[in-house]
């Protein structure tokens, strides 16, 4: 399963659907203009104090934004541990 980067949800959606240049977004979330490329180029993560306030500028909150991040993370994580994970057996409950 491919997971979505926030940086494409930003690119892809949310920039064309405000109709906003990178520069003016980056003054109105308080990060600079490098920062916001890089996580549009998918290079950097969003952090929980950017998915604040990119969830305040969307009206959707944070929860959105950290659960993207974190899904994201979690299957680039997997993918590169997978065969370390896969000699790790599942153990069965009693």
């Amino acid at each position: 399963m491919n997971t979505m980067h926030p940086g494409e949800l930003l690119r892809e959606d949310v920039i064309p659907a405000l109709d906003i240049k990178i520069t003016p977004l980056a003054k109105l979330l308080g990060v600079s203009r490098q920062h916001l490329h890089a996580i549009l180029r998918e290079e950097a993560p969003v952090s929980p104090s950017l998915a604040l306030k990119l969830g305040k500028l969307c009206g959707n909150g944070p929860t959105l934004w950290l659960n993207l991040q974190r899904d994201h993370d979690l299957q680039k994580l997997s993918d590169e541990m997978k065969d370390e994970l896969d000699a790790i057996p599942t153990l069965d409950v009693a």
